[in-house]
Formats: C-alpha cells, sequence, structure tokens
C-alpha cells in the first residue's frame, strides 16, 4: 500500500481504521503511517468523537487504535511540550454493525459534504431499483406443445416470478420440463450454446397444470437482455444439456 495518496483516501482509511473495517495488514500499516505523521491522530480522534456524539453507550476502544493513537500524540506532544494528559482519549469503539446508525455523521466527516450529497443520491438510486415494475412474460404451445399455455410474472426487485402453465400434457418418468431465460447476443451473463440460462425444473399435475414461485436471473432487472423464455422437454438427469426442442415460447 502507497501513502501518497490524496487527502479524501486518507479519510477514508481513518474511517475505515475507526471503525475496525481494515483487514490486519491494512491496520498494521496505517499505524506505522500514523507513528510517522503523529498529526494525522487529531484527525483520528476527530473521527472518533463525532462517532461518539452519534452513539452514546460507552465501550472500551481496540487495544490497537488505543496505543497508536497516544503513541502518536506522545510523540508530538513531547515536541510541543504539552502535557500528554491534556489530550482526550477516545472512549468508545463501534463496529460494522453500529456504523449504519451514525452512517451520515462518518460520510460528513470522512468524505465532505460534497460526497456525502453523492451517498445520498446513491441511495435513492438504490431505493428507485427496488421500485422496478412487474414483467410479465406469456408463452404460447408449440405445435409440440398441443396448445398449452404459460405466463411467467417477474417481480425485477427480489428476482422472484410465479410461474403459471396450463394444459401442458404431463410427462413419462426419467423427463422434465425446463424454463429457460433466452438471452440477446454479447449479454454480460454466462449461457449456453443457445445463450439460454437454465432458469426452473418442474413437472406438471395430471391435468398439466401447475403454478409455483421460482428464483430468475438477474438479467431481467437490465432492459432489453431477455429475448426469449421457453419451456423443452429434457431428460431429468441432465436438463442442464438443452437438447430439446421449444414447446411453449414468447417472441418479445
Amino acid at each position: 500500500m502507497t501513502w501518497s495518496m490524496s487527502s479524501e483516501h486518507l479519510q477514508l482509511l481513518i474511517a475505515g481504521y475507526v471503525l475496525g473495517d481494515l483487514d490486519p495488514d491494512e491496520a498494521a500499516e496505517f499505524e506505522r503511517h500514523l507513528m510517522e505523521h503523529p498529526a494525522i491522530a487529531a484527525e483520528v480522534s476527530q473521527m472518533q468523537k463525532a462517532l461518539e456524539l452519534s452513539y452514546a453507550p460507552e465501550v472500551e476502544p481496540p487495544a490497537h487504535l488505543r496505543s497508536a493513537i497516544l503513541s502518536a500524540a506522545h510523540e508530538q506532544l513531547s515536541v510541543s511540550n504539552t502535557p500528554l494528559a491534556a489530550v482526550k482519549r477516545p472512549s468508545r469503539q463501534f463496529s460494522w454493525s453500529r456504523a449504519m446508525n451514525v452512517a451520515a455523521a462518518v460520510a460528513i466527516v470522512a468524505l465532505g459534504i460534497n460526497n456525502y450529497r453523492l451517498w445520498q443520491t446513491l441511495q435513492a438510486s438504490q431505493a428507485e431499483t427496488q421500485r422496478l415494475a412487474a414483467l410479465t412474460y406469456s408463452l404460447q404451445g408449440t405445435k409440440a406443445g398441443n396448445g398449452a399455455s404459460a405466463i411467467v410474472v417477474v417481480n425485477p426487485n427480489n428476482l422472484e416470478a410465479v410461474l403459471t402453465v396450463k394444459n401442458l400434457p404431463p410427462l413419462p418418468p426419467g423427463k422434465v420440463y425446463v424454463l429457460w431465460t433466452v438471452l440477446k447476443q454479447d449479454a454480460p451473463f454466462t449461457t449456453d450454446s443457445k445463450s439460454a440460462i437454465l432458469t426452473e425444473v418442474f413437472t406438471v399435475d395430471s391435468q398439466g397444470n401447475i403454478s409455483q414461485t421460482i428464483v430468475v436471473p438477474k438479467a431481467f432487472r437490465s432492459q432489453g437482455l431477455v429475448s426469449n423464455v421457453a419451456v423443452t422437454v429434457e431428460d431429468a438427469a441432465s436438463p442442464q444439456q438443452h437438447q430439446g426442442a421449444p414447446v411453449m415460447i414468447t417472441n418479445l
């Protein structure tokens, strides 16, 4: 790790250090940097104080944080002839489980007001993602499907869907139906040789019907990537082989 960095990057490292989010190597490197540059101890203390104001219950700070700050402060104050006892020690330590309660304070101290606004924009964007409209795919039986039909209603927010099938002929033992998500060429997802993702393996009841909740690929969150949704008949032992012709399909 190099310490030739921007002030913003340094503030991020200070925040991660105070919150205990740095890995052991990063923490050790930061402590060495803290010893070499005692002035940073004041910034660490400022971050600690901001967290103290945001979370009241007292707990002991981690040993590495207390010793590093005090050592750096002692070195700096020895030069200025200021008594070490005059420096207020950080008195609280915060884990990431508590950091969510002080995210705004950390963002303001560590990133500055401009980056805090960027953080707010990101949160708004994520909230907007959670309001994606449901997607409905209607499948019609091909000649082999004997007039069967299906509807797949996808919730892109939680990547769950309801698959409802009607009039699909029951299969003999050893055979299953497979629902495929077919993507456009060059879509940034792993597909088989037919540009498809195996989405669900299912069977139908004696009347050829089924309704169940399934999990769908993340491709449904991106407009324009899904080119078709189809159903084929495959061997139960290896449905991923994708050897069967579609018995139901929708053209988008």
